[in-house]
């Protein structure tokens, strides 16, 4: 026994280090390493770049393109003479000769059915919705670690609510076991004590395996191994007073991200449905080309060669093409117009839900606030009672379960205000 119990405080203190070394972090710095890990976020910052290039694409079809080109040649021919294809010289039959040509292009078009100004639209518009999908994607990230993050520290804070359980468990026992000692009580109550001390340490068993996920859970969002502790903070225990529902009715309806987002996609469906109606105008192209040809025959000497040119050219049928683009992308823009109005809805809806909830778990904190203050008199009455004879030990471990739940439903009551609150600023998107 001796050499058990050794072994087991051995163990014990060397976990105790290894609990002291787990890293801790605040909500603030979660939210900051849970950005810059999470693939949603990488993927919404990613978008937007990708928005952003592509606006400046189509700036760039407003301007001309230009190319240069060089090349050499070797001609051999034999029998009769023939011209030669790069200086147009007459060449004759037996002959070798090496040619030269460098030309520089350039094309602008001046008249593209206004396509260009369409998808110069839609652009502006498709960075716009990237800009509310990194806006959305940020919130929705910090409401996914925000959550986790109160998960773990709720869960810590239900280990302690536990471990006090399992003190007064304790503490009864011994107060059983002294009156069965004495003759004033008997073995049930001994027994009863037991059985409730059993139970409590169950509670404090699966408390712990519940903070272990918890900070597992949390590790894995920010970015880490093993388990991270949170950190507790007395910005946690602020209730915010009063909120104004109308004012924040019209905030979210105004700046909700999701709103933003989807409204942004309409425009870009609408944008992309002009921009394929201006395959029935015709276009007009500027080009201007001027080249230099050299040969050996002429000892090399450069021939210049200018072109300017103006194309029109106009798509009469293209055997209903267009018209199947056309309505593929009404179709588009029809389905975004219903996706945004039923996204305004949608926020409406669920505005009155997180008011509600809000509401209602702020109703809760006073409520198990009253009810630990209550179960707390009544287990020392009953704790009192029991002491002087006047009350049984049903009596008292009825108090004593009633506390352990009021103590766990102010746990629960304080961290629904807090989940309640975050979804809420991810939903109107700022903080409260």
């Amino acid at each position: 026994m001796t050499r058990v119990r050794l072994i087991l405080l051995f163990t014990l203190l060397a976990a105790c280090p290894l609990r002291a070394q787990e890293r801790a972090v605040s909500l603030a710095e979660a939210i900051r390493l849970a950005e810059r890990t999470q693939p949603g976020m990488v993927q919404a910052q990613r978008e937007l770049e990708t928005a952003s290039a592509q606006r400046r694409n189509a700036w760039g079809n407003f301007l001309p393109n230009l190319n240069a080109s060089s090349s050499a040649s070797m001609f051999s021919s034999g029998g009769a003479s023939r011209i030669d294809p790069v200086t147009g010289q007459v060449l004759s039959g037996n002959t070798t000769n090496r040619s030269l040509n460098t030309s520089l292009s350039a094309s602008v078009d001046l008249f593209t059915g206004f396509r260009r100004g369409a998808e110069l639209q839609a652009a502006k518009a498709g960075q716009t919705q990237a800009n509310a999908g990194l806006v959305d994607a940020r919130f929705q990230q910090a409401l996914a670690t925000t959550n986790q993050f109160f998960d773990a520290l709720s869960a810590a804070q239900l280990v302690g609510v536990r471990e006090a359980s399992v003190r007064r468990a304790e503490e009864q026992l011994k107060v059983s076991v002294a009156k069965l000692h004495a003759g004033s009580a008997t073995r049930s109550d001994s027994l009863r004590s037991l059985v409730t001390l059993g139970n409590t340490r169950l509670d404090l068993i699966q408390a712990q395996t519940d903070l272990a996920t918890a900070e597992a859970g949390l590790a894995r969002l920010i970015g880490e191994a093993g388990r991270v502790r949170a950190l507790d903070d007395s910005s946690f225990r602020r209730v915010v007073s009063a909120v104004d529902t109308a004012a924040l009715r019209q905030e979210a309806e105004a700046g909700s991200p999701r709103i933003q987002n989807a409204v942004a996609s309409a425009e870009v469906a609408r944008s992309n449905l002009r921009a394929s109606r201006s395959a029935y105008w015709p276009s007009l192209t500027l080009g201007a080309n001027t080249s230099w040809n050299a040969s050996r025959a002429n000892d090399y000497a450069f021939f210049n060669q200018r072109q300017l040119s103006l194309q029109l050219s106009w798509s009469l049928f293209n055997r209903f093409d267009r018209e199947l683009t056309i309505a593929q992308r009404e179709a588009t823009f029809d389905v975004a117009q219903a996706t945004a109005l039923d996204e305004r809805r949608a926020v409406e809806a669920e505005l009155t839900q997180r008011l509600a909830e809000l509401a209602a778990a702020q109703s809760k904190i006073d409520i198990t606030a009253t009810s630990v203050a209550a179960a707390t008199e009544d287990l020392r009455v009953q704790q009192e009672r029991y002491r002087l004879g006047a009350s049984t030990i049903v009596d008292v471990l009825t108090s004593q379960e009633a506390l352990n739940q009021a103590e766990v439903d102010v746990v629960n009551a304080r961290f629904d205000y807090l989940r309640a609150r975050a979804q809420l600023e991810a939903l109107i998107g700022r903080t409260l």
